[in-house]
């Protein structure tokens, strides 16, 4: 079988469906992207950069589709070339949103398109209209449902689609629903797995002697992961646990949202209005998986806050650590914790109730095995990746082999 993988950031969802596929000598894989940090054997990595950015003056709903006009453009000419080597592939898999796969048929009109769609974008109802400073006027909205330009090309285009999670797939128009499968990535349950004896010291910061830890991790620090309700609530914590050590792993930077001025970031913000004791509380920044998931072992609660919007990777690998976590009552949360059954949910907004939560779920810490271990089961039982693993080849080659709909699953499927 030939493979064409498509995505800005390799090897990203793909990694290991692409280490998979390569491992067999009769497969012929190719990865596109923009940039190759990393090797995967057997994998070819080729590159494509857009010729220029979208201009600034082009009409601010179309900036979006005009700069995924450009990649798909790039991606285009990168078939092209592919194609006059000889290679064509059965099956091109892409993820959607970037115009990676805008023109890739027409290259290669007897491949198979199989797409992975993270999030479909409305002005009311989900993320865009969330957060209480949110103001959408009718001229947001037009420009938020244009953002849905490349996704509705795709949609139409692909033979098949692939969408994480019931929430996510709850976004999109359900004409479509018809051809996508609810299909999570997974998570690696032998890595990402409770260690009671793992040492509290990340790098250069030991914290063996701290009795207590709140963790937070997510790529970026912003208020669509509910981050300045964090720092609050961690603050309110912090002066009534004098023991208490805050750890926050990630980077000052906005990855969803609206962006802030170079220079301005909402650590910087957060720790400017609440001035918390710097000797307990530690901004990691970015870690190495290993350092990551020791942070995950240690904690002793881990918070999570997520608007209506893509669910975390880090809270699946979380509950997988069996940790102990305090989450916000939010449709995509909803979908993996039941509160006081593997975790805790607790209004988003209400920062004050969130500390009280966590307060209340470290006092009562070493009752709280059944939760912990009630976590990592409800990763077990769904999100396992060695079980998930199976169902992603076999979508594959049942799309490259015409089996539509797949053997696998569609949307209306009660297996996640």
């Amino acid at each position: 079988m030939r493979v064409l993988f498509l995505h800005n950031n390799f090897p990203a969802q793909y990694r290991h469906v692409a280490r998979h596929l390569a491992e067999d000598k009769a497969n012929q894989v190719i990865f596109a992207s923009h940039r190759v940090p990393e090797k995967i054997p057997g994998v070819v990595n080729v590159q494509f950069k857009p010729h220029r950015d979208g201009k600034s003056e082009t009409h601010h709903y179309l900036r979006n589709f005009e700069t995924a006009v450009i990649n798909g453009q790039s991606v285009f000419r990168l078939c092209i070339k592919l194609k006059s080597q000889g290679f064509s592939p059965d099956i091109i898999c892409s993820h959607s949103g970037w115009g990676n796969s805008l023109y890739v048929k027409d290259v290669f009109p007897d491949a198979r398109l199989l797409s992975y769609f993270e999030w479909y974008y409305h002005a009311h109802g989900a993320d865009a209209d969330f957060l209480k400073e949110s103001d959408v006027g009718f001229d947001d909205a037009g420009r938020i449902r244009t953002k849905n330009a490349a996704l509705l090309m795709d949609l139409a285009a692909c033979d098949w689609g692939q969408v994480p999670t019931q929430f996510q797939l709850s976004q999109f128009p359900e004409v479509f629903h018809g051809k996508l499968s609810r299909l999570h990535d997974g998570v690696d349950t032998e890595f990402f797995k409770p260690d009671p004896n793992a040492a509290k010291i990340i790098g250069d910061l030991d914290l063996s002697e701290a009795p207590e830890i709140l963790t937070y991790a997510t790529r970026g620090m912003e208020p669509y992961r509910g981050f300045p309700e964090f720092m609050r609530a961690a603050a309110l914590l912090m002066k009534k646990r004098p023991n208490l050590h805050v750890i926050v792993v990630g980077e000052d930077r906005v990855a969803y949202g609206k962006k802030l001025e170079e220079g301005d970031g909402w650590g910087k913000r957060m720790r400017e209005e609440l001035t918390p004791d710097p000797h307990r509380l530690h901004f990691t920044g970015h870690l190495s998986y290993a350092d990551f998931v020791k942070v995950l072992q240690i904690s002793t609660v881990q918070a999570y806050l997520t608007v209506p919007f893509v669910l975390s990777w880090s809270l699946i690998e979380s509950l997988s650590c069996g940790a102990l976590i305090v989450a916000s009552d939010t449709a995509p949360v909803r979908e993996v914790i039941t509160s006081g059954e593997n975790g805790f949910l607790t209004d988003f907004f209400d920062y004050e109730a969130f500390a009280e939560k966590i307060g209340s779920v470290l006092d009562t810490a070493q009752d709280l095995g059944h939760i912990r271990i009630a976590a990592r089961q409800t990763v077990l039982n769904t999100y396992a990746h060695k079980d998930l693993l199976p169902r992603q080849l076999q979508l594959i080659h049942d799309v490259a082999a015409g089996q539509i709909p797949p053997t696998v699953m569609s949307a209306r499927s009660d297996v996640r």
